[in-house]
């Protein structure tokens, strides 16, 4: 099966020789379970010729927000909606969280309660996973066919499902600790309040279900349900 990744945003310069870009994150997220990938980087207007060109699109990360108007967003949303149409599954991380809710009738907003960084824990499909945040934005308006399927107290809606057409989540399974310890000290220092980043450091030694949740995704491609 043939997941073509749209990339919506590139990982920081300070980070990624070392730790990658999403083209190199999520394939090594889903590594075992018999995919192959192809990395469309529509943040730079590289968009597939059409919704074919893949078994199934995996709508990354970005550091921009759904509602901004920049090139991209719109072809994108029509990219989304016509998988959509075409029955082709979709799953979204973060900002393809927030980009296939918008695409589809709900609402983006950067949200009044500030930013949910490092671990979080969620309540998804009666389990209760630990995962990586990097976010403000929240969708806070679900689309007509999204079902609610993960939360927690500071994001009502971080995980959505629509039938049996797309799947996405708020936080991010593909960032292991390095990686939010790199956003920490070149993304967050400076720019977030330093009593959450030295919250952030704290648990970073403590352990994840970024696999749990690929399995999940994993799951959906193939079969249509995420749990």
């Amino acid at each position: 099966m043939k997941i073509g990744i749209l990339q919506c945003g590139h990982t920081p310069d300070a980070i990624r020789p070392v730790l990658g870009g999403y083209g190199q994150l999520y394939p090594a997220m889903l590594d075992g379970y018999g995919f192959e990938f192809e990395t469309f980087s529509v943040v730079d207007m590289d968009f597939p010729e059409d919704v074919s060109a893949a078994d199934g699109w995996l709508v990354s990360g970005s550091k921009h927000g759904a509602y901004e108007d920049v090139p991209f967003i719109a072809p994108l949303m029509d990219f989304i909606r016509a998988a959509y149409a075409a029955d082709v599954p979709m799953v979204g991380v973060c900002f393809g969280h927030q980009i296939i809710a918008q695409a589809l009738g709900g609402e983006v907003v950067k949200f009044p309660g500030g930013w949910s960084v490092g671990r979080q824990t969620y309540e998804v499909g009666g389990e209760t996973l630990a995962l990586n945040a990097w976010h403000q934005d929240q969708v806070v308006t679900l689309p007509p066919d999204a079902q609610v399927v993960g939360s927690n107290a500071f994001c009502q809606n971080a995980a959505l499902i629509y039938g049996q057409k797309a799947f996405s989540v708020q936080p991010h399974p593909e960032f292991q600790s390095d990686f939010i310890d790199g956003l920490a000290t070149h993304v967050g220092d400076g720019k977030l309040d330093p009593a959450l980043m030295a919250e952030v450091r704290a648990k970073l030694p403590l352990p994840n279900d970024n696999a749990r949740m690929a399995a999940m995704i994993a799951r959906f491609f193939k079969e249509r349900v995420a749990a």
